[in-house]
């Protein structure tokens, strides 16, 4: 299906163009969303008509983005979550996730906004791609942690899934030791049977 862009969509391309798409994408994401338009001629007279207000629109949101993303840039937010000693945890983060702490943090971000390369699954500091705006793009830091305090030493950067060896005293075996604990008249020592 041929439809009309009605914003720049990454690996599509930019606001006016004409692009091929399958349908399912077009039907069940760009028309509903109102990202694009059919690529009929009646549209396309449409789309000439309204493209200076979908500019001005466009240009809005992206300095909005701009702004926010200014305030945003290089923020660490910090996700608590259980894990066991090695660091791995049980499940993993979500977009929903991220989102639902950065919006904690003071910023209005939705789930579909959080970029994510692969799922986050260990402890750590982890860096995420934040899609303010079609054309706006920013990096922040999540910081998933078991508390508060374990979130605090990971951003001074101590290794918090480090086992710590606990040193033993390892005692030595010596024959008088052992003999030294036995009852009296028991051991290595003849028993005179008067004794008994």
């Amino acid at each position: 299906m041929q439809v009309i862009l009605l914003e720049r969509i990454g690996r599509l391309g930019q606001m006016g163009d004409v692009v091929r798409v399958r349908d399912g994408y077009a039907r069940n994401f760009l028309l509903p969303q109102g990202k694009a338009l059919r690529a009929t001629e009646e549209n396309r007279k449409q789309f000439e008509t309204q493209r200076v207000h979908l500019e001005a629109r466009n240009l809005e949101l992206k300095t909005e983005a701009e702004d926010v993303a200014g305030r945003l840039a290089g923020q660490a937010f910090v996700a608590i979550r259980q894990a066991g000693d090695t660091g791995q945890l049980y499940g993993s983060v979500s977009t929903r996730d991220i989102a639902d702490v950065i919006t904690a943090g003071g910023f209005a971000i939705d789930r579909r906004q959080v970029l994510l390369d692969r799922p986050i699954k260990a402890l750590g500091l982890h860096e995420i791609k934040l899609q303010l705006h079609p054309e706006v793009t920013i990096d922040a830091i999540l910081n998933v942690a078991r508390s508060e305090e374990e979130a605090e030493r990971q951003s001074r950067g101590e290794d918090v899934t480090v086992i710590r060896d606990e040193e033993l005293d390892l005692e030595t075996y010596s024959e008088d030791d052992d003999r030294e604990d036995t009852a009296p008249g028991l051991g290595d020592q003849p028993q005179d049977p008067e004794d008994l």
